[in-house]
Order: structure tokens, then sequence, then C-alpha cells
């Protein structure tokens, strides 16, 4: 009798294993960047890997002013690709790659530094919606912020460099769009660890969806106003998650280990694999009161 249970116990144990969805392939690509890129990416590896939905790869470029010809990452072989890269151009082969990956469905995430890279590839800008630096002018697009009394997206044509930020701080982060699934039953407000708070930001901002938002005080060289920190767009068939959040350096990275930041990044590369999201919000979330870390 016992025999006959195991036996029961393995087979059932088997049809549940064979009906396991299989983990979705992604690629972080890194090796070059502003931002500590080699301190960051085993943790956004790890913050993929946790959710059970990802099995990850990581494609790093030849460093500073080394031969990024040979940069050709298979792209077609992935779901979802991570930019935790700033550096230089890649290959027209890798970018035309890249373009038919997100065109043709491939998720893409775009994590802080990465929207200040490639200024001058208009194909990249309009999957990211908004950059910073790079020579980003009004040449580039509009500036977009949130205007709080009329509670709507303002797209500003107004002269200027694309891209600033004062100096780090803990700030709020606010739901502009809570029926979005990346941010559906989130806090409405929520504090964010020490970070870079980018403003000015601005680009093509095609089929872009502001998420949420960060006040940008002038006290601390900001705007004053309620500037995008995450957002959605369209390129073709593919979903892109920009995230302006997640500054690292110095040998300091709390920024990623806000559990907003985590939170959001793990919800928003789920939606732009599959335009849904199936994970839980975290009992730890911040609340507007406090930050919340994890190491």
């Amino acid at each position: 009798m016992k025999t006959m249970l195991r036996s029961l116990l393995l087979v059932a144990l088997f049809a549940s294993a064979i009906n396991l969805p299989a983990a979705m392939k992604a690629l972080i690509v890194d090796g070059q960047n502003n931002h500590d890129w080699k301190g960051t990416t085993p943790h956004l590896k790890k913050y993929l890997e946790e959710t059970g939905l990802f099995e990850v790869d990581v494609a790093t470029t030849p460093a500073g002013k080394g031969d990024i010809a040979s940069f050709k990452p298979e792209f077609k072989k992935y779901k979802l690709v991570v930019s935790n890269y700033n550096g230089q151009d890649w290959p027209k082969e890798t970018q035309a790659a890249f373009e038919e990956f997100v065109r043709n469905g491939g998720g893409f995430v775009s994590v802080h530094a990465a929207n200040n890279s490639f200024p001058n590839w208009p194909a990249y800008n309009q999957m990211i919606g908004l950059g910073g630096w790079g020579g980003r002018s009004e040449k580039s697009g509009p500036y977009v912020y949130w205007e709080a009394k009329a509670a709507k997206v303002i797209k500003d044509i107004a002269p200027g460099r694309g891209g600033s930020h004062g100096p780090q701080h803990e700030f709020a982060v606010e739901t502009r769009d809570s029926s979005h699934p990346i941010m559906a039953g989130l806090p409405t407000k929520w504090m964010h660890a020490k970070d870079e708070l980018y403003d000015r930001l601005r680009g093509p901002a095609e089929n872009l969806t502001v998420l949420a938002t960060a006040f940008a005080p002038k006290e601390k060289s900001g705007t004053d106003r309620h500037e995008p920190m995450l957002m959605t767009t369209t390129f073709g068939k593919g979903r892109v998650f920009h995230t302006a959040l997640g500054h690292a350096g110095g040998g300091k990275r709390e920024a990623q280990q806000c559990v907003g930041f985590i939170a959001t990044f793990q919800r928003g590369s789920e939606w732009a694999v599959t335009g849904k999201v199936t994970q839980k919000i975290p009992a730890d979330f911040p609340t507007a009161e406090k930050v919340i870390l994890r190491q």
C-alpha cells in the first residue's frame, strides 16, 4: 500500500512539473555606464529570477573604447531585454537587430541611466519615450511633466537642455495611472530611497503613458514640476517599461535596494513581456512616510 501511494505521489509531482510554465528568457545588457553596472547587474538579475518568471543571461560590451563592433547579442533568443547600459553606440547591425526584436513583440526595460544612451538613434528614443543628456535638446522632442492642477500630462516644446538632476535625496513617488497593470494595487504615494531625481527629460514621447511622478523642488535644484519616474511606451508590437529610478555609485545602491524600485522593476518586466502582471504587492512595500530597503 505504501509503495502504491509513493508511486501515485511521484506521478502527481511529475504531472505538476510538466504543467509548470517555463521561465521566460531575459537578457541584461551592461558593460559601460556612468553608474555602477558591475555592482547593480547581479542584483537586477536576482530581482528578475526571484519572481520565478525569468531565466536570466548577461551580455557585457567591451569596456571603455574597446571594440564595440564585436558586440552582437542574439536578442531573438529572449523574451525580455533589460538595459543597464550607457556608453558607446552599438554597431548598426546590433541596433537593427534590437529594433527588430522590440518591433516584433520583444519586451524591453530601460533602467535609470539607460535613458541617457544613444541620443542620435531615433528608434531607441522612440522606445524609451524620454531621455536625458547626450546633447538632447528641443530637437529631441518636448519636455514631459505632470500638471497637478489640471491632473494631466503636459508636453512642452520650450527650448532647453534635456536631462538634469539635483543632489540625491529621498522623495515621494506618486501614482498617476492606478489602472495600469504595473501600478494596480500600489499605494497612491510612497517614499523612495535616496536617488537622483531626473528632471527635464525630453524625447519623442510617442505612445507614452506616465505611470508615476516625483516632485522636483527648486531648493533641490529641480524644476518645481512633477517629473516622470515610471513610464511605458509601445514600439511596433513591443512593450517598453522605463524606470528613471535606480542610481548607484560610490559603493552605494540604496536606490535599487528600495522595495519600491524592486517591485516596480519586477512588475514592469513581467508586463513588458506579457502585457499583464500576476505578482502580488510585497508586504514590505514602502509607505507614504517610510522608505523600506532590502539587503
